[in-house]
């Protein structure tokens, strides 16, 4: 029977494991912290269950007087509704760890009832490859003991963990990483959050609508470099308006204690304070003292493990999956990634990984969803696209349900009408991405779009609409 060894429980490890398993191979998962890594433990099932809460207050306070709610001003008899006033965040943390752990515990039935192994501890890889093609891993186990595994095939899907600034480390209580935040039992009054990239953003706007007074430092232009620029755009008019102090090139260089505040300095002198900061800077691969390049695999400078479309490492016999690799941060490509090991080790059937059909998510409120190209690869001509961007404020569900933010935006072919890319700005941007990554996906036109029906009224009218507009300008001849 085939033998293959995982390292690391997350996305990519455990949906590897549960291939393996129904492919007939003899899986073992080694992990030290608990099946779904820190996607499932400290990241983002967390984070998103801490959105979710926050969701449900912002939604309520943005839109009650327009959509006609009557609230109490003063303590209301018990049987009266009142209006939202603050958050238990120890009860709130509690939740979500709560969840976190069941979801945990629900992974790891799963991927042992498919019929893999799950055994606790650190891995790592000892030497090159045998002369029979196999490999060995060694396996420590809390308690210092060690067990040595042969492999045919060996899967690192070890995660990543915070980047750290040196003169602004974490302490847990004052100055935090994202996975520290779940143990505060009080709301930050005053919460600096350090980065503006999506970690940062989403805590950004989860703690102002929980009610902290909420300044985010961003060393670019602007919040959300990485993502497109009128959706960015749109997010960072929503923080100011509800009151973030949104600090744009503005690098950090230092943060510390000074009581129970905390004081971070910018890298041209200013100080600002807060009771607490987040630190949200990035991430590192967790690749050191895995004995990886010693086993003949092949890392960037970054520490990241390089991969081709298949997660085939440098060496071979060793699979690469998830943020070890620098790919996509994002749980669903781990995912790929870890399938696609599996069924390319054992001979089934396997497309390479697509990155132009990865859809994608920024859980802020609006929400930000994309998928396929974007407007940056059209405006840098690396992809002929004609492009149509209606906002949401024309929508007559968005109208009804008090919603003034957002937009619809689709890229297609100018000849052939092919979708080709697609961004979302709305709430549940998540859920309505999913016709235009189909569409991607599958190669369909923007006439195949708008020739499909659609509920009226519905926000994803907004996509028909904007399918109707892109396939009228192609069949006039614009360019």
């Amino acid at each position: 029977m085939t033998r293959i060894v995982i390292i690391g429980g997350g996305p990519g490890g455990y949906e590897a494991a549960l291939v393996g398993a129904q492919l007939g191979a003899e899986v073992t998962v080694v992990d030290c912290d608990g099946l779904g890594g820190a996607s499932v433990l400290t990241d983002c099932v967390p984070s998103k269950t801490l959105i979710a809460t926050a969701e449900v207050m912002t939604t309520f306070d943005s839109s009650y007087e327009e959509l006609g709610i009557i609230v109490a001003d003063d303590t209301p008899h018990m049987e009266q509704a009142a209006r939202v006033v603050g958050v238990d965040l120890g009860k709130v943390n509690r939740r979500v760890k709560r969840l976190a752990l069941a979801q945990s515990h629900d992974i790891t039935a799963s991927v042992t009832r498919a019929g893999a192994r799950v055994m606790r501890g650190r891995g790592r890889l000892d030497g090159l490859q045998a002369a029979d093609g196999s490999r060995q891993v060694v396996v420590t186990a809390a308690d210092g003991t060690e067990e040595r595994l042969t492999a045919d095939a060996v899967l690192i899907a070890t995660g990543g963990h915070p980047r750290e600034i040196p003169d602004a480390l974490p302490d847990g209580e004052r100055i935090l990483n994202w996975t520290q935040v779940y143990d505060l039992d009080e709301l930050p009054e005053e919460l600096i959050v350090v980065g503006s990239g999506v970690t940062g953003a989403e805590f950004a706007g989860a703690y102002q609508a929980l009610g902290s007074r909420v300044t985010l430092v961003s060393s670019r232009d602007r919040v959300l470099p990485g993502e497109d620029p009128d959706a960015a755009a749109v997010l960072e008019d929503v923080f100011r308006r509800r009151g973030m102090n949104v600090m744009a090139r503005s690098r950090a260089q230092s943060a510390k204690r000074v009581g129970d505040r905390v004081e971070v300095t910018l890298a041209d002198g200013r100080v600002i304070s807060g009771t607490h900061c987040l630190m949200a800077v990035g991430a590192i691969p967790n690749t050191a003292g895995m004995g990886l390049e010693e086993s003949g695999v092949q890392l960037k400078d970054s520490g990241h493990i390089r991969t081709d479309r298949v997660s085939r490492t440098s060496a071979p016999g060793v699979y690469a999956a998830g943020d070890v690799t620098g790919v996509f941060a994002l749980a669903s490509v781990a995912a790929m990634q870890g399938r696609i090991a599996m069924y390319h080790f054992l001979g089934d059937a396997v497309a390479p990984l697509n990155l132009k059909t990865v859809s994608a998510n920024v859980f802020t409120d609006p929400e930000i969803a994309t998928v396929g190209y974007s407007q940056a690869d059209v405006d840098s001509g690396r992809i002929d696209a004609r492009v149509v961007k209606l906002p949401l404020l024309r929508n007559p569900r968005a109208k009804m349900q008090g919603i003034r933010d957002g937009f619809v935006k689709i890229f297609c072919r100018p000849g052939t009408g092919i979708v080709v890319g697609g961004c979302v700005v709305a709430p549940r941007a998540s859920e309505l991405i999913h016709p235009i990554s189909l569409a991607v996906d599958n190669n369909l036109t923007v006439e195949q779009i708008a020739n499909a029906f659609t509920v009226y009224p519905s926000l994803s009218g907004s996509i028909a609409e904007v399918a109707r507009q892109l396939h009228t300008r192609k069949s006039a001849g614009e360019a």
